[in-house]
């Protein structure tokens, strides 16, 4: 079986599953946020059901509209921490906070072989751990909610390997860009995409986290990477926050029957693809010949190669959001930022991830860096990347981000245009007024 196939056999309480089955899963982890909470607490108010299955299992998060930016986004929060509240959930408050994506497994609560539902689809993130996880509306999570499990059918996935050697300047950011063009939006529909290869590999975890958060725009139910060493050390890291009772529990549920003696050759097997495996295809690409690239509007598929982009005036760069708000992203922007000013023609916005993520960046003089150019530093929220708050778009202004959809109105005004980038195209773009080449600001 696929890892994929593993883990959700072992959450329905079966030997083996087969793609196109539909299945029954307990789940490990369920997410909403101040937009998506609301409506699932009131179809869960409608089940009358008085309590959640397990409070220590449902995380809630306002990112999307906090701190809030009107009187019904505040009406919203108000809404979904007074049912955490009375549920006892688990709860991030605003100062706590950060991006739901980017905080969950920085607090220790995503660990490999979970099922995990969120409402929101870029739940689909926490596949860098190894982590079944996916996307649902808001009426599927008031279910989950109540009864600790969902229905699905089991999907086919795909086998991507990435050969060779990244080149200077290209990320995981340029790897799932230029994949997503390569297939189109729909190229991986409701199918699981496996990461693999020497290339992905090397991949530090941010980069990892960033091509399983991007999933969702080739179609994809999920994506996924087996676990490694460097997966083990991510975990072990934030562990020491974590409500569970072991750090590897591998494809076993509650509720379903744990190996008693997992040596590292069982947890290995466990945690991978099988030989086996049957995938529904296999796509290879050779890394090196990859260009940082940039996705053009209006689809995360129209990507281009930085060296045929052409000459794009910016009016605005925003480096942040669940896909590119980690450590990692902001110290190759600082990199690139460092003695150089944010062009006078173009505003940058810079959005830490999580509450750690900007402590981090503050303690290693990265905001100071950001600040001495002349980009502002907003506290955590998704907020432009949905055109939320925090730097909306007017008509006829154009955008270069490092977040992860460029749709007609993604930012603001329909008469905007959004590109998509890594955060060193983005850092270079704001340095030169133009979406630009990262050597070009050196």
């Amino acid at each position: 079986m696929t890892l994929a196939e593993k883990i959700l056999a072992a959450h329905s309480g079966k030997e083996k599953v087969s793609p196109g089955e539909f299945i029954n899963v307990r789940l490990d982890l369920v997410l909403a946020n101040d937009i998506t909470a609301p409506l699932a607490i009131k179809e869960f108010q409608r089940l009358e059901v008085p309590k959640v299955f397990d409070p220590t299992k449902i995380v809630m998060v306002p990112d999307h509209f906090c701190p809030n930016k009107d009187i019904s986004s505040a009406e919203q929060a108000k809404l979904m921490r007074e049912f955490a509240k009375e549920q006892g959930l688990i709860y991030f408050e605003v100062g706590q906070m950060g991006i739901e994506h980017v905080l969950l497994p920085e607090q220790g609560l995503v660990l490999p072989g979970q099922v995990i539902v969120g409402a929101d689809s870029h739940t689909c993130t926490y596949g860098a751990l190894g982590a079944f996880a996916t996307g649902m509306g808001s009426t599927d999570i008031a279910v989950a909610m109540a009864t600790g499990e969902v229905w699905m059918k089991v999907p086919q996935t795909i086998k991507f390997i990435y050969h060779g050697k990244l080149s200077k300047w290209v990320s995981g950011k340029d790897l799932i860009l230029y994949t997503i063009g390569d297939i189109g939006v729909d190229g991986a529909l409701y199918l699981v995409m496996e990461f693999s290869g020497e290339a992905v590999d090397e991949l530090p975890m941010d980069g990892r986290f960033t091509m399983a958060n991007m999933a969702i725009e080739a179609g994809a139910k999920a994506g996924i990477f087996n676990v490694d060493d460097k997966t083990k050390e991510y975990v072990k890291e934030h562990f020491h926050q974590c409500h569970h009772s072991e750090p590897f529990a591998f494809c076993h549920s509650e509720g379903a029957e744990r190996p008693k003696n997992l040596t590292q050759d069982k947890l290995r097997e466990e945690s991978q693809s099988s030989e086996a495996a049957e995938y529904a295809k296999i796509i290879e690409y050779d890394v090196s010949r990859i260009e940082p690239q940039v996705a053009f509007p209006h689809l995360p598929s129209n990507t281009k190669p930085i060296s045929q982009v052409g000459d794009i005036k910016l009016d605005q760069v925003v480096i942040g959001s669940c896909t590119n708000g980690r450590l990692d992203d902001l110290r190759v922007a600082a990199k690139l930022f460092k003695g150089r000013k944010v062009h006078p023609k173009l505003r940058c916005i810079i959005i830490p991830g999580s509450q750690k993520v900007y402590l981090d960046a503050l303690r290693e003089g990265l905001i100071e860096t950001f600040i001495e150019a002349g980009a502002v530093v907003s506290t955590p929220t998704c907020g432009p990347c949905l055109g939320g708050h925090m730097g909306v778009l007017a008509a006829g202004e154009r955008c270069l981000a490092t977040t992860n959809r460029n749709f007609v109105g993604r930012m603001g005004s329909p008469q905007s245009e959004v590109y998509l980038a890594s955060p060193a195209v983005a850092a270079a773009s704001a340095i030169l007024g133009r979406i630009a080449n990262p050597e070009e600001s050196i």
